[in-house]
């Protein structure tokens, strides 16, 4: 009780002291042609996680805060940003070694201080250069993405090219570090290696094209070196009155370099969206393959929490693979005082790709809106265990305020 009095008193108090003005968010400029953009992020979390193999259920209280400024000038920017969490209560398994036997289930947020980005860019008519440390997300970050869900954000060291030639992209990026979300103390707090992450788009009409190689060499977490090739489709079709959004994707995956497994497996994904009563739906099937119980495909640059449930039990594929059939009903309400206001529900069946395994289910549900410049969020997930992993359920209030 005493963490839902804390945020009772703190998201509260978050709203009151950030009205919006039509002003705020926008570059300053100090010079001829020069703009100076200041970056604060201030974002506030009560995580719970109820799981029945630890003797004591995990509460996590904390706050995130990212501060920096992006200068820019005919076209060149300088961009530096610092990050910061604190944990306000730890009855948590932070994933950090050293902290003894843990009574609790993990929350991957752990007290951290890094430098989250620093980068230098170009961007011209058509064609974009970003050198330095970067977030980088592609697509809907089912491959790549910056774990924007945690608190601590990953991002790379990394140089990317990107260019439009009328309905043609190209992205092309290499990356010798992966920083990742679980912070400067721990010994994954980067994994080195040569990442290199090619793209290449065409828009026709309403169907949007990408065929994609994501080939990743790490130095020492040689199980997940591999090579990816793919093909990503979205558009919208109409129906008569009713527009139907697709979404397709297939890849290959096998070993590559260090990697001491021989595999090859599918990836497989497909989506179908549209509104129905002012309810939008989604219906979709996914599908990350196994090489007979040797391998299974990994995503592990990927937004993970995004996909395969909030629950974060299939972060890494199982050997057997994954089936997740899932369906997504949302609507968002016209509310006056609350904008942004939305619900959102999911449901997922989780089977394995080898033999058809019954792993289990998961319903996940979201409530979001604005008070002023505070988002405020409310979010649940419940597992329901079959044959993989335990029961779980977790809960999330979050406050967040940007400039």
């Amino acid at each position: 009780m005493r963490y839902c009095l804390l945020c009772c008193a703190v998201l509260p108090a978050l709203a009151v002291a950030a009205p919006a003005t039509a002003a705020e968010g926008d570059p300053i400029e100090f010079a001829d042609g020069a703009t100076f953009d200041p970056i604060i992020d201030l974002r506030l979390r009560v995580e719970t996680v109820d799981q029945p193999t630890f003797a004591d259920d995990a509460t996590a209280v904390t706050l995130r805060g990212r501060a920096g400024f992006e200068v820019a000038k005919s076209g060149f920017s300088l961009l530096v940003e610092g990050e910061g969490t604190l944990a306000i209560v730890d009855d948590y398994n932070d994933t950090i070694p050293g902290n003894g036997p843990e009574p609790f289930p993990v929350v991957a947020d752990p007290d951290n201080v890094e430098l989250n980005r620093l980068q230098v860019a170009y961007k011209g008519k058509g064609f974009g250069l970003t050198v330095g440390r970067q977030r980088i997300n592609i697509d809907n970050q089912r491959f790549v993405g910056a774990v924007g869900w945690r608190q601590n954000e990953q991002t790379f060291d990394a140089i990317r090219g990107q260019a439009t030639i009328g309905p043609v992209s190209l992205d092309a990026i290499y990356s010798n570090s992966q920083r990742t979300i679980f912070g400067h103390e721990s010994p994954n707090n980067k994994f080195d290696g040569d990442i290199v992450l090619l793209n290449a788009g065409v828009k026709t009409g309403p169907v949007n094209v990408k065929a994609f190689a994501y080939l990743i060499d790490y130095d020492a977490r040689l199980a997940f070196s591999s090579q990816t090739y793919g093909v990503l489709a979205t558009g919208g079709l109409a129906v008569g009155k009713v527009k139907i959004d697709v979404l397709a994707s297939y890849a290959r995956q096998s070993d590559y370099r260090g990697n001491p497994v021989s595999f090859d497996a599918d990836y497989l994904n497909f989506e179908l969206g549209g509104a129905v009563a002012g309810f939008s739906l989604k219906a979709g099937y996914e599908e990350l393959g196994s090489d007979d119980g040797i391998a299974a495909f990994q995503t592990p640059l990927a937004t993970l929490h995004a996909f395969n449930g909030w629950a974060d039990l299939f972060l890494t594929t199982p050997v057997g693979g994954l089936r997740d059939y899932y369906l997504t009903a949302s609507k968002g309400f016209k509310v006056k005082a609350l904008p942004g206001f939305k619900v959102a529900a999911t449901y997922h069946k989780f089977e394995s790709d080898l033999g058809g395994l019954d792993y289990g289910e998961e319903f996940d549900a979201s409530l979001g809106f604005k008070l002023g410049r505070v988002g405020l969020l409310a979010k649940y997930a419940t597992y329901n265990a079959k044959s993989f992993q335990v029961d779980t359920d977790k809960f999330w209030l979050q406050a967040e305020i940007s400039y």
